[in-house]
């Protein structure tokens, strides 16, 4: 039953906070229902296309609810125990990251729907505003590595369930060929045969379900190239392959037109997440009270993790990431959100409910790691997570074999969202960086950048000590939780900045306090790599300048969130009027 009292409890206090906080924030931020949109005004349907807010909602979503809240939470919660994570995403998603998502939309809205640097440009200064592009491509560029990794590592190797069936890495990887397949043919006939959306959702809706039940008969094992699938080395090699593979298919996703691949796969992944996390919860809310799901992880595993090397304060705060505060939000919500907003007040539910929403999975996933065994999160998050959502949906007689396979295609579907727009949002701040100058081959140049870079560090073989190796993940998620929640916290900055230079003096308490938090606890997250990185091995032994390159992005991530600071706190001297110029 404590599991009951766990999930109930927080979705009634995140529809508290939506009821009461954020009715508080839409009048704070004085959204307007009469007021005319970017949407509406600079209407052309292509870019600019007012919908409804429901429709809006489930969009955002599932563009910003990707595998994030799923993965940090599962570690956070592994590291530390699941109360210390729990407690961190229902007050962050609340009071933090929700005020972010808001914030940061509403900027955009009131500045012509243009992105969060266009808000940096003009209330900052110019060169925070270049400066604030560079740190949103590589922010984007350690999402890129992290999650290609992650999906890479689910096509390999296989997973014995305790019901004594196996669920294999190729036949996630052939499930999932099948689901990109999908939505092409499902665009290509919208558009050339007219297919109505309705028709084309029941057509491709089952059709998705039977690739998931051909997948373990069609699997597609790679490794078998490299050797015995068994060896350390042959899955190691496989798993490069597919790095390589996904970061083909990040090329070229990110140029295709949207009809063809990104607008069918993301009407069907919406349903996979929507269905995620409904059969998640209603598994859970089932398992408790039958008593077939019961807490046995344990709540707190102290200030240190269980090695240690990790405080509480404040790896706690990096981990989690997606699922409290993210500021990869800033960049969807002012980048394609703001343009298809038909009215202020939609900013509300769109903004601030999605993020909400997107805690409330991330207490899914926290439940999956409440129900192992103590000692039992050893395991990749991903598989985590399907174990935790094929243990929950077997309460409905599902068998253990699809759910699972269900679980880890869904969370592959979920990554597919972040890295097409990642890679489209990478593309477009190196083109707004240097110019669009060079035309077509411009965009084949920051494509290529864009999904190339992250190569560079996907190919490494870093050995576990065991005969092993470590996934690139590993190596790279805190970097990226740490540069994720600085983006974060310098975009609330720029919410302040903008918010107090035109009158609004309650921003101090509303979003100054939160960018404060997020930057303290970023930046002293990144100067633990960075002292951590360069620390000599042993006594007599020289600095490991060249062993990692984390310290050494840690430190230019550093580098450039001081600068920035710098540059927002001469904003406040300067005088109101050089704003509008700048306009």
């Amino acid at each position: 039953m404590a599991l009951l009292l766990v999930i109930v409890g927080c979705g009634l206090f995140l529809l508290l906070a939506y009821l009461g906080y954020g009715r508080v924030l839409s009048r704070l931020f004085g959204l307007d229902r009469a007021a005319r949109t970017p949407a509406v005004e600079l209407r052309d349907d292509a870019d600019y296309a007012p919908i409804r807010p429901r429709f809006l909602l489930g969009q955002h979503f599932s563009a910003i609810a990707a595998a994030g809240p799923i993965v940090g939470p599962i570690l956070a919660g592994a590291m530390f125990g699941w109360a210390p994570a729990l407690i961190w995403v229902l007050l962050g998603c609340v009071l933090i990251g929700g005020v972010h998502d808001l914030g940061a939309l509403v900027a955009s809205v009131r500045h012509r729907a243009r992105s969060i640097t266009e808000v940096v440009r003009r209330h900052v200064s110019g060169r925070a505003y270049a400066l604030f592009l560079v740190f949103v491509w590589i922010s984007l560029i350690y999402v890129i590595v992290v999650f290609t990794d992650i999906v890479a590592g689910s096509f390999v190797g296989a997973q014995r369930l305790e019901d004594g069936t196996t669920v294999t890495g190729g036949a996630i990887a052939s499930s999932s060929l099948i689901y990109l397949a999908l939505p092409v043919i499902m665009g290509l006939l919208m558009r050339y045969a007219k297919l109505p959306l309705f028709w084309a959702t029941l057509i491709f809706l089952p059709l998705v379900a039977l690739g998931i039940w051909a997948g373990p008969h069609l699997p597609l094992d790679l490794s078998r190239l490299f050797g015995d699938p068994g060896d350390a080395a042959a899955a190691d090699s496989a798993r490069k392959l597919w790095d390589l593979l996904l970061l083909g298919y990040c090329f070229a996703a990110s140029l295709l037109p949207m009809w063809l691949l990104l607008q069918p796969r993301g009407h069907l992944g919406g349903y996979f997440l929507y269905a995620a996390l409904l059969g998640g919860l209603l598994g859970i809310v089932v398992g408790a009270v039958s008593g077939s799901a019961a807490v046995q992880y344990p709540a707190f595993r102290g200030w240190s993790g269980p090695d240690g090397s990790n405080p509480l304060f404040p790896v706690l705060f990096v981990t989690v990431a997606c699922g409290a505060c993210s500021g990869f939000h800033a960049l969807v919500a002012s980048g394609t959100t703001s343009k298809q907003l038909a009215l202020e007040t939609d900013a509300r539910p769109v903004g601030y409910g999605a993020m909400l929403l997107e805690g409330m999975v991330a207490v899914v996933s926290l439940c999956c790691v409440m129900v192992l065994a103590p000692g039992g999160a050893g395991k990749a998050p991903n598989l985590v997570y399907a174990q935790g959502i094929g243990g929950f949906l077997g309460t409905f007689g599902v068998p253990a074999a699809f759910a699972v396979s269900f679980a880890l295609l869904a969370f592959t579907t979920f990554v597919y969202d972040t890295l097409d727009v990642s890679t489209r949002l990478g593309r477009y701040v190196l083109e707004e960086l240097f110019g669009t100058r060079l035309g077509n081959a411009g965009r084949w140049v920051a494509t290529a950048l864009t999904a190339g870079v992250p190569l560079l560090f996907v190919m490494q073989s870093i050995p576990d000590g065991r005969g092993g190796f470590v996934a690139a993940w590993k190596v790279f998620w805190s970097l990226f939780g740490a540069s994720n929640q600085l983006l974060a916290a310098l975009t609330l900055l720029a919410v302040t900045v903008w918010l107090v230079r035109t009158g609004r003096r309650w921003a101090w308490a509303v979003t100054g306090l939160p960018a404060a938090f997020m930057y303290v606890t970023s930046v002293w997250a990144l100067a633990r790599f960075v002292l951590d990185g360069f620390r000599p091995a042993g006594p007599g032994q020289g600095l490991p300048l060249w062993s990692s390159p984390v310290p050494w992005a840690a430190m230019v991530l550093t580098a450039l969130a001081l600068v920035l600071l710098a540059e927002a706190v001469r904003a406040f001297a300067r005088p109101a009027e050089e704003d509008a110029a700048r306009s």
